[in-house]
């Protein structure tokens, strides 16, 4: 029986056990079942949602299937952004990735929100005063440090990244560097994924 697990991703963490340069997840503590790996990482400054299963057939139905999966990121950035700004994201910006190649990514859902209230504590000290803005982005795509690349691209470097969800899978309350197991029926139909394509 293979079990499902939610990470609130810490903030200046690979999501690796082993391999990298940097604080990993075997620093958490958490006793996590033989076989159990990340899907779909987050790069070390980012935090939030992170997945964690036994299955190794998820990584394939999630992110490299031909249907894609909606990811929602709350994303803190640099000044004011404009109406225009958030529309060039949402019809979609040049960035370059693997290879120096330039990309221009697909179209997406982009809004401004207000000041999150009771986020929780990230890794982040930020200057005060200066201006800034908070961004809801949600994507099928995962080129690598995307959001990161897209908001840079039109003038707002990202200050903070934050995944809140993947379909229906959310963070909800959990706080970094908890962990929340779900049951498998519950986990592939919070994900919108056919159950039967990983047996």
């Amino acid at each position: 029986m293979h079990r499902y697990f939610v990470l609130n991703k810490p903030y200046d963490m690979l999501s690796q056990f082993i391999g990298g340069q940097g604080r990993m997840l075997g620093e958490l503590g958490i006793d996590f079942p033989e076989g159990t790996h990340p899907i779909g990482r987050l790069d070390n400054h980012s935090e939030g949602l992170l997945i964690l299963t036994t299955n190794k057939k998820v990584t394939k139905l999630l992110f490299q299937g031909e249907v894609p999966h909606r990811r929602t990121y709350l994303v803190r950035v640099y000044r004011e952004v404009s109406s225009e700004t958030v529309e060039k994201l949402r019809t979609g910006v040049a960035i370059r990735v693997k290879g120096n190649v330039e990309y221009r990514t697909a179209p997406c859902e982009v809004e401004l929100v207000g000041e999150p209230e009771n986020l929780f504590p990230g890794g982040y000290e930020y200057r005060e005063g200066l201006p800034h803005a908070w961004l809801r982005i949600m994507l099928t795509e995962g080129k690598f440090r995307q959001i990161r690349k897209m908001t840079r691209a039109v003038g707002h470097p990202c200050q903070r990244l934050i995944r809140m969800s993947i379909e229906d899978l959310t963070l909800d309350d959990l706080q970094p560097g908890h962990i929340r197991e779900i049951g498998e029926e519950e986990f592939f139909k919070k994900l919108r994924i056919n159950y039967f394509l990983t047996v």
